[in-house]
């Protein structure tokens, strides 16, 4: 397994310590319902440092990007970070990534999933025809996501940047624990707000702002958090995780991606995208609360009354937020009305659940 920079600092906090995407990672330290609390409440540390990150540069790069995202990177000006995704050939996800415009028409930086790298690394290569120049900066790049709603103000010390107004989605460069040429974006996966700090892993810049970062941030609350918390955070929202709700067989129309699907360009898989959209999708994915006691998972059947399957779970948990279980999953368009019925299949009994609107937390 692939150690992060802060390996050593989670298993010295006592962390519950997992294989993740390769990487030993901290699940939990003080327990997902205290950790997801924190977070929603108050401000929470996260190392995803196992992310990949591409540097895309050139005349050309712009060009690159808008073939292989749906979303329309023409948009970015400096300093802007958009969500997107990757088709591949059939109109699949290749990954979800976030874009992030370092010059205009220029220079370019690429977030993606860490159990892709690899994968999509390959698959952007393969469109490459103009010479951009591309480089993996994944294995060298320290990112810490510090979210919640009192993350920013915390933080506002350590930077001479404008954190506590900086919109979201757009990103500056600057000092941070005197640390120079840290990129800090408002991004993050929590609905919670806060920032993600990118930053190069040498000398010991990753002691200075993990020390830093909690010399001034445990005072007020702030607390480490592990992936379980993550988890449960972004589900609330809605957010898809990349290998659950969606992946290769799912199109960004089916997982309610239309919104980053912009047919004004072209990209791979368009017309098969286009077809769908005026035809029309076979099944959507949805969120669902339980209606019976019982909490859903990854794999569970999804059936209507009558006992015929109509799809299946791609997430689920009990929301410490809520304290009700709630899921996600794909089922025929006929179920997937707000309001609609469906029933979970949770040891081989079917238990009653609800299609509701998201995000589940609001």
């Amino acid at each position: 397994m692939k150690n992060t920079p802060f390996t050593e600092k989670h298993k010295a906090l006592g962390a519950k310590m997992a294989e993740f995407a390769g990487y030993d990672m901290p699940i939990s330290y003080t327990g997902i319902n205290d950790e997801h609390a924190a977070v929603r409440n108050n401000a929470g540390l996260f190392d995803v440092s196992h992310m990949g990150e591409f540097i895309l540069k050139g005349d050309n790069a712009l060009e690159l990007i808008q073939r292989v995202t749906t979303n329309d990177a023409s948009k970015l000006t400096s300093g802007k970070a958009q969500y997107s995704c990757m088709p591949n050939e059939s109109g699949g996800i290749v990954d979800d990534i976030i874009v992030y415009c370092i010059e205009e028409n220029k220079t370019y930086m690429i977030v993606v999933n860490a159990s892709n790298t690899d994968k999509d690394w390959n698959w952007i290569s393969r469109f490459n025809t103009n010479n951009v120049e591309m480089h993996n900066i994944s294995e060298k790049t320290c990112l810490l996501a510090i979210q919640g709603p009192n993350a920013t103000k915390i933080l506002q010390p350590l930077t001479p940047i404008d954190i506590i107004n900086l919109k979201y989605y757009t990103f500056e460069k600057g000092t941070f624990a005197g640390v120079e040429n840290v990129l800090v974006s408002a991004t993050g996966y929590t609905g919670s707000g806060g920032v993600e700090i990118y930053f190069e892993d040498k000398d010991d810049n990753a002691d200075k702002i993990w020390n830093a970062i909690f010399e001034i941030g445990k005072p007020q609350g702030l607390k480490p958090i592990g992936l379980g918390a993550r988890d449960t955070l972004r589900l609330e929202m809605g957010y898809c995780l990349y290998g659950n709700d969606i992946d290769d067989t799912t199109t960004p129309l089916e997982g309610g991606l239309a919104w980053i699907t912009k047919f004004t360009k072209n990209f791979t898989a368009k017309e098969i995208l286009e077809r769908q959209k005026a035809e029309g999708v076979s099944r959507k994915l949805i969120g669902f609360e339980m209606i019976d006691k019982g909490i859903s998972r990854h794999g569970y059947e999804i059936d209507d009354e009558n006992g015929n399957k109509i799809g299946e779970v791609t997430s689920g948990t009990q929301s410490p937020s809520l304290g009700k279980a709630i899921g996600l999953g794909y089922v025929s368009k006929d179920y997937s009305a707000i309001g609609s019925i469906i029933y979970i299949k949770v040891r081989e009994k079917n238990l009653q659940a609800k299609v509701v609107k998201l995000p589940f937390v609001r």
